[in-house]
């Protein structure tokens, strides 16, 4: 049984069904969609997908950028560069790609619906579960029960499951609020329209941009440190679970302040933005936090990431096909041990969680540097190049459970 039919959830019925497995997804929305706009697939979750045999869809749906550039915000000056296309697939095996989140979900959906093992219910908003020697019954808010060997919670940031399972944790403010928007290529200056990954540094902000959609679009991120409802286009006391805050371009450009000119543009050719504070919880403790018994958690009902390392999907995506592979390594015809199953997945997984999670952390404090730190990043940066930006240790998995 898998809670939850976002990216993680579906990502983890792909997996187990691909190994045989008959899945029931329970998703508590009334239809299967995405919110939210772009993100960015190193050659880790690329290889996922790939060993999945998505690599068609990926390509008929996503971008593949020729580079990734740093710039500073303030002055523009080009900081640093990571060859990407070509290169980054003779480094890695296979290349770096950017997307919108609702077409690597419709992508996995498609993935799913042709499993035959896999089952996708809708409208089950789940209110807990209990655990048996022999399996885990779950009760949905309508009172309907399912029962399953085992149980996934892969239901995002503010996860049930998790709750049940580890015990109300709440979650941690970052501090800092994301601005996101699209904007058609068409529609950008032609200087802006290179398939690059630009990732823009400024004291107590930093942004980024990419194609999207083939290229036809621009994803546009800006995340500044501060308070929602302080001047920033939200109210006091708005529901900070909300995805899709209503922002205003002015408090942005406010904020942004004598940023440089190619940045500006970007930002003002953005139609229309959405706004939402950046939560998270502390890196993983150990693999008790990952599994327990028949129940574990994947995904960021696990290890919610801050988007300093662009690997929240990826992570999600990791997750399901470790577990996949643990599944298809069992001897055929016999019976799952699940919990010692679900302690090997998290064995293998919870440590390379943790790591992401501090540097995703770490890096939102570089980014936004000022003073001596912001010239000293700069420095190296500049200094070091793509053997600062390339990551071996990241691109090269996941690691084989």
């Amino acid at each position: 049984m898998v809670v939850g039919g976002g990216i993680g959830g579906l990502a983890c019925a792909v997996a187990l069904g691909r190994a045989g497995l008959d899945i029931q997804v329970l998703e508590q929305a009334s239809a299967f969609g995405e919110v939210g706009a772009g993100l960015q697939l190193g050659p880790n979750a690329v290889r996922v997908l790939a060993h999945w045999g998505l690599t068609d869809a990926l390509s008929a749906c996503a971008a593949f950028p020729e580079a990734l550039q740093v710039r500073d915000a303030l002055g523009g000056a080009r900081l640093g560069r990571l060859t990407l296309g070509p290169q980054v697939r003779a480094r890695h095996g296979q290349p770096y790609a950017t997307l919108h989140r609702a077409d690597l979900h419709a992508l996995l959906l498609q993935a799913a619906r042709q499993l035959p093992q896999v089952q996708l219910t809708l409208s089950a908003r789940v209110a807990g579960y209990t655990e048996s020697a022999t399996g885990v019954r779950v009760t949905g808010e309508n009172e309907t029960e399912y029962a399953a060997r085992a149980l996934i919670g892969a239901d995002g940031l503010w996860s049930r499951v998790r709750s049940q399972l580890l015990g109300a944790q709440p979650v941690r403010a970052s501090g800092h609020l994301a601005y996101r928007g699209m904007v058609r290529s068409a529609d950008l200056p032609a200087a802006l329209r290179a398939p690059l990954v630009t990732a823009w540094l400024g004291p107590r902000l930093h942004a980024v941009h990419y194609p999207v959609r083939q290229g036809e679009w621009f994803n546009v991120v800006v995340v500044v440190q501060g308070v929602l409802g302080q001047g920033h286009g939200g109210a006091v006391g708005a529901d900070p679970q909300s995805w899709t805050h209503q922002a205003h371009v002015a408090d942005l450009r406010r904020t942004l302040g004598p940023t440089h000119a190619d940045l500006l543009q970007m930002v003002d050719a953005v139609p229309h933005w959405t706004l939402w504070p950046l939560n998270d919880r502390p890196p993983m403790g150990g693999p008790q936090e990952h599994a327990r018994g028949r129940v574990a958690l994947l995904g960021d009902a696990a290890h919610p990431l801050r988007p300093y390392l662009a690997q929240g999907a990826a992570m999600a995506l990791e997750d399901a096909w470790t577990l996949g592979r643990l599944a298809e390594q069992q001897p055929a015809g016999t019976e799952i041990d699940w919990p010692e199953l679900l302690q090997r997945f998290a064995h293998t997984r919870w440590a390379r969680n943790a790591r992401v999670q501090s540097r995703s952390q770490r890096n939102g404090s570089i980014f936004h540097a000022s003073g001596l730190v912001r010239w000293g990043r700069n420095a190296a940066i500049s200094l070091l190049g793509e053997s600062l930006l390339d990551l071996p240790w990241l691109y090269g998995g996941p690691p084989q459970p």
